[in-house]
């Protein structure tokens, strides 16, 4: 088989302790996953029987320490760190007993948000895809194994800003855990190896500008650091 220009390259993540690299397929969201963060976000209360789900182009991920470039037509680039959960395998209408063994592990990342574009879209009913899905705004650390450290139901999930501490939380907050997360994406979706899924975010979230410095902790499980260019 030909193709009529070169392919490009497949986006991947590193994965600790080793060489070999995780493919990303696709890349899931899932908002309103703390309640903290929803009710800053004008939210006041959260159905569990709607989750909101989004999307980001596989190629808007920026490996661990890579610069990330400030996006244009914006002037509010926004924060907001989350769990993210890689899969190795996946299906439709997934059990959320059995969910769990699709995952093979887990990092920290940042889903970027052009926050006036996001206004400006809600304000008028539009979606906004522009706000989320834009190049290399999904900052992914290095993925750990969950046969490393299992699937983590606690942990401290935070993010600084030049070393001033703008998001702390416990993923224990989050309202949808992973496994219904991934059974309630398996009715819309069919899921592959290869999918990551951002978890949600808490309060906090913020504006960074060019030369921002990042630190992103998932703790003893992942960590990313990273700059604004």
């Amino acid at each position: 088989m030909s193709f009529v220009f070169d392919l490009p390259a497949v986006p991947s993540l590193p994965v600790t302790g080793g060489s070999a690299r995780f493919p990303v397929h696709r890349i899931y969201c899932i908002g309103r996953n703390y309640a903290d963060h929803a009710k800053e976000m004008g939210a006041q209360a959260v159905s569990r029987a709607n989750p909101v789900f989004f999307m980001k182009p596989a190629d808007a991920v920026v490996a661990d320490g890579g610069d990330i470039p400030y996006p244009p037509a914006t002037r509010e680039l926004h924060h907001e760190v989350e769990m993210v959960a890689a899969l190795q395998s996946g299906g439709r209408d997934i059990d959320p007993a059995h969910a769990l063994d699709c995952v093979f592990g887990y990092g920290v990342g940042l889903d970027l948000t052009r926050r006036d574009l996001q206004a400006a879209m809600k304000a008028k009913g539009l979606p906004w895809d522009v706000a989320k899905g834009f190049d290399r705004s999904a900052p992914i650390s290095a993925l750990r194994p969950a046969s490393e450290v299992g699937h983590p139901m606690q942990a401290r999930l935070a993010l600084a800003v030049n070393g001033e501490v703008r998001q702390d939380t416990d993923i224990a907050d989050m309202i949808f855990p992973v496994p219904e997360i991934i059974a309630e994406l398996s009715k819309l979706f069919e899921l592959k190896a290869g999918d990551l899924i951002f978890t949600g975010t808490p309060a906090g979230v913020g504006p960074l500008v060019r030369g921002d410095r990042i630190t992103a902790e998932l703790r003893g499980i992942a960590t990313l650091e990273g700059r604004i260019a």
